[in-house]
Formats: structure tokens, C-alpha cells, sequence
């Protein structure tokens, strides 16, 4: 019997642990299935550290490991390109229009990407917060204008959710006094969703660091160095020097192209064991799947959903292939974390509530605990630990 063929498309979160919890479950020998994981990028980036490197306080290589590190002692097979096409029928997956490989069980995690065409200016002149390039290309902007002869630095962000309040305040540590920070965003209300406590605290750390908040605002166009912005339908141009953009999630054009079931924002879909309609032989997790929770409510793309989505997607696939039950979804909300600035953070959830450098180390701690393998949370965790001694030394 030939060995079944596992092929998964996306490194993230859903991607990524699903293919490591599938090389743990217990295959007998001669069905060990080929895990192939297909990813553009050769690294997987934990995106919720990612605001810590624009204050410095986390290297690269902490939160964004190379593939071929991770999936060094697995018998997980990492092919680097792009997938330009998927064949449903052949079952089969195409990668920069080159490679083709087969599968009998697909596993689609290709996450969402920002949508910065829904506004005029913003694709030309905002700077979206999601991967490791857009990290990069913000910090550098931001060092720029740290150390030009500008009195003031003048930064409007777009998005009132986690990401917007996470990195006003990052990028207003970073820039301290010079900063001249805002946040945009069309609700009445900042974290509209969060808890009660995580909202009280962010709200606390924003005026603190004096963040202009601009709510029941729309943005209508951005410019190199303006931003239009409607309230009251009244339209108003105010001097910017940058903008970021975190509002939006929009699934991939691949996943857009194929022919499964979608609802009406794109996403796929999905039955509770996390099969897609009508094709038992794919499965979709993360940013692109339609998944509810036990109530019904649609679940929002987070990195702990698709995190725990991972566990049942390997499971039922193992289960799949060796004639056992599948389990349905059952999302368990294990809190809110939010960081909120330099050595600083807020945590609710199971009963406790945290913020200020408390909850600093708690989310460091549990994040650490969440990172893909053991030796990558013995590296850091040591990193972590050596560090005040070594600046300590330095200084």
C-alpha cells in the first residue's frame, strides 16, 4: 500500500502546528504518511511578537525561525514557492507553476492577507502590520523620521482593534516625546470586542502616552503626506508623515479562484470537523475559514483559533485515515493578551486580570510556551533569561 500524502498549503499558525501534530500522532511504520508543507516565505513568523520589533525588545530569529530549523528533527518535507494553482479534481498542487505534487488529504491555511485597495492612496502610501517585510519596512521608516530635524513625528494609524492599539503604542515608545501619535477608526469605540478589563487598561495606556483617538471616523483618502479623514460628514486633511493600515482581512486570490463553497465575504465553507463542503479531502483552517463557536458566532481570525484549530485538523485527518471517529470543533476562549508598549502588557481571561509588567512577563511566558518546538523554547527562554545579565554587563 502506498504511503498517503498529506500536502499543506500555508506556514502560519494552522499550517505550521498542524503538520507538527500530525508527525506526533501514532502512525504504525508502514503508514507514516509524506507531510509536505508549501509556504512562500522560508520562515514562520509568530505573529502576535511581532509589535517587538519595533521597540527592539525581541530579535528576528526569536519570533521568526527558519522552516528548515523547525522541521529539522521531523520527517516533514518544507517545499519554499508560491502555490499558483490547485486541481481539485487531480488532486494535485501546483507551486510557481513548476513543481506539481499529488496529495490525498489538503489541508488550506493560506491565511488572509491587509486589503489596501478600499481606500484612495492607501495601497501607494500606507504601511500594513502583518508580515516580517512589513515590520521591517515600518521600523525602518519609523528610524528615519526618529532622526530627522522634525520637532515632531507624525503618525495616524487606521484601526481601533488590537493591532491598531498594540502598535500606537509600540510606535509611540519608540519615538517618545517626538511622537505625535492617532489612531482612526469608524466605531464609537476603541477594542470593541475585548473584555471590559483589557479595554479599561488600553485606554489607560493610550492617554498616558497622550494617542489622539479619532472615533466614528472614516478614513477616505491617504496621500505621501496627508491623510483625509470624514466625521459628521464633514471631510477634514490634516499633515501626516506616515501611516499605517491594520484594518481588514481578505483571503488570498488562490483561495478566491478555487471552487469550493464560499460565503459572501470569501470564506470557505467548512463543516465542524473542519472539512470543507463537499470535499472530504480538504480541510481549511485559520483566516480564510468560515468557523463558528459553539454558540453559532462566527469566530474571529485570530492566531489562537487557528492555534487550536491545528490540533482537531490533525487529529481528524489522522482519524481520517485510520477508520476512527472524527472530533467536531470546540473553540475554549483562553483569554485576551494585548501588549500594551515597551515592557508593558494587559492579560483577562479564566479568572484572572493582569496589566503592567506583571502581565508583561505572563504573556511572554505563555507565548514562550507556544512557540513550535521544544528546542526553540529552550533557545529563547535562555535568550530571555541571559539578557538583563548581558546588558547589565554592557553597561
Amino acid at each position: 500500500m502506498s504511503k498517503q500524502r498529506i500536502c499543506i498549503v500555508g506556514g502560519g499558525f494552522g499550517g505550521l502546528y498542524t503538520a507538527l501534530r500530525l508527525a506526533q500522532l501514532p502512525w504504525e511504520n508502514d503508514q507514516q504518511p509524506e507531510i509536505t508543507l508549501i509556504d512562500k516565505s522560508d520562515r514562520f513568523l509568530f505573529s502576535p511578537l511581532l509589535y517587538e520589533l519595533i521597540t527592539e525588545e525581541l530579535q528576528t530569529w526569536e519570533i521568526a525561525p527558519p522552516f528548515a530549523e523547525i522541521l529539522a528533527d521531523t520527517n516533514i518535507t518544507f517545499q519554499q514557492g508560491c502555490v499558483t494553482e490547485i486541481n481539485i479534481e487531480a488532486q494535485e498542487v501546483k507551486v510557481d507553476d513548476q513543481i506539481s505534487l499529488q496529495y490525498d488529504r489538503l489541508v488550506m491555511a493560506t491565511g488572509g492577507k491587509t486589503p489596501l485597495d478600499i481606500v484612495t492612496g492607501a495601497k501607494e502610501h500606507a504601511f500594513p502590520f502583518r508580515s516580517l517585510e512589513d515590520a521591517y519596512q515600518l521600523k525602518n521608516r519609523l528610524k528615519q523620521l526618529a532622526e530627522s530635524d522634525a520637532d515632531k513625528v507624525r503618525v495616524a494609524i487606521v484601526g481601533g482593534g488590537y493591532s491598531g492599539v498594540e502598535l500606537a503604542c509600540k510606535i509611540s515608545d519608540f519615538l517618545g516625546e517626538k511622537g505625535k501619535i492617532r489612531i482612526i477608526d469608524r466605531g464609537e469605540q476603541i477594542l470593541d470586542k475585548a473584555s471590559e478589563f483589557n479595554q479599561k487598561s488600553a485606554l489607560k495606556a493610550i492617554e498616558e502616552r497622550k494617542i489622539w483617538l479619532d472615533l466614528a471616523t472614516e478614513t477616505t483618502a491617504i496621500t505621501a503626506d496627508s491623510i483625509s479623514m470624514k466625521f459628521k460628514e464633514q471631510i477634514d486633511t490634516i499633515p501626516v508623515d506616515l501611516v499605517a493600515w491594520t484594518v481588514g482581512n481578505q483571503v488570498s486570490a488562490l483561495t478566491q479562484s478555487l471552487n469550493l463553497e464560499k460565503n459572501d465575504r470569501g470564506l470557505l465553507k467548512i463543516e465542524p470537523t473542519l472539512q470543507v463542503h463537499n470535499h472530504n479531502d480538504i480541510y481549511a483552517l485559520g483566516d480564510i475559514a468560515e468557523c463558528f463557536d459553539q454558540s453559532g458566532k462566527l469566530l474571529a481570525a485570530t492566531a489562537q483559533v487557528a492555534f487550536q484549530q491545528s490540533d482537531y485538523c490533525a487529529w481528524n485527518i489522522w482519524a481520517d485515515l485510520n477508520q476512527k471517529p472524527l472530533l467536531s470543533f470546540r473553540y475554549q476562549p483562553l483569554g485576551e493578551m494585548m501588549t500594551l508598549g515597551k515592557d508593558s502588557a494587559v492579560l483577562s481571561g479564566l479568572g484572572l486580570n493582569l496589566e503592567g509588567s506583571a502581565a508583561y512577563i505572563a504573556r511572554r511566558l505563555i507565548y514562550l510556551y507556544r512557540l513550535p518546538t521544544l528546542k526553540h523554547q529552550l533557545t529563547v527562554g535562555l535568550s530571555w533569561l541571559t539578557q538583563p545579565l548581558v546588558e547589565m554587563l554592557n553597561f
